[in-house]
């Protein structure tokens, strides 16, 4: 099957390419390395062309509600346009497990928004609602690092391998849409601090982690179960443990 992987050369989307590629399918990568830019709307005719299904795995590094929705909302306009044209049978797009409950930050915002688009949109679809990955910790750790210390919240999560995520997004888009997808998630409930501190461990960084709720970038509608997996999630075998024994 000939299908197209938006946001190629990022994390998730390489790993989609390779998942694909492991189970025989024809890979179109799409990415501004290819030479196609999704906000702007070149490139896309030429390589969605006999293409049966796009997998979204596109992000983006926002600072506000409004460049993340702009982003989203535009990249989304263009690929479905351009879809319609070539004959696309099915769009795949990874979104974020509870995206619609909690209020969130700026990256939550462009998500719905991307949602929304694509559920208006002439494409048959799958929004794929995925949780944290195991690496989430560590990342945010790194975002409000300052002196050597963190100031993070005690988030209660439930983390999923970023290859897990990508073998499902690859399977999803070789069967038929399903419209919103079940979550999907890691086999464990885990607190983002304990995350982030055992991953910095093995990286070998030193960093102090500081528990707080207080001028960090997510805050209390983040906490307690907020951001679980519904009841029905599918649930990914890769926990975090064996996770992080291979960045040793």
């Amino acid at each position: 099957m000939r299908t197209a992987v938006v946001g190629a050369t990022g994390r998730i989307g390489s790993l989609t390419v390779a998942a694909l590629q492991r189970a025989g399918h024809d890979v179109v990568p799409v990415s501004r390395t290819h030479g196609v830019d999704v906000v702007a709307g070149t490139g896309l005719d030429d390589v969605l062309a006999g293409v049966a299904a796009v997998v979204d795995t596109t992000s983006v590094n926002a600072a506000t509600e409004a460049e993340a929705v702009g982003f989203f909302t535009t990249a989304t306009a263009n690929l479905l346009a351009a879809e319609q044209r070539a004959g696309v049978g099915h769009h795949v797009v990874l979104s974020i497990a509870r995206v619609r409950d909690v209020p969130g930050n700026a990256h939550h915002a462009g998500k719905r928004a991307q949602e929304a688009a694509v559920e208006a949109g002439p494409i048959p679809y799958t929004i794929v609602p995925a949780t944290q990955f195991h690496d989430f910790p560590v990342t945010v750790a790194g975002w409000v690092e300052h002196d050597g210390v963190a100031q993070l919240p005690p988030l209660l999560m439930q983390p999923i391998a970023p290859a897990d995520v990508a073998d499902i997004l690859a399977r999803v888009a070789v069967g038929p849409p399903q419209g919103r997808h079940r979550d999907v998630a890691g086999p464990e409930p885990q607190d983002l601090i304990d995350m982030a501190r055992r991953t910095l461990a093995v990286q070998g960084r030193d960093i102090r982690l500081v528990p707080t709720w207080h001028g960090g970038i997510f805050d209390l509608t983040m906490s307690g179960d907020a951001l679980l997996p519904a009841a029905d999630a599918e649930i990914a075998p890769t926990t975090f443990d064996d996770w992080l024994a291979a960045q040793r």
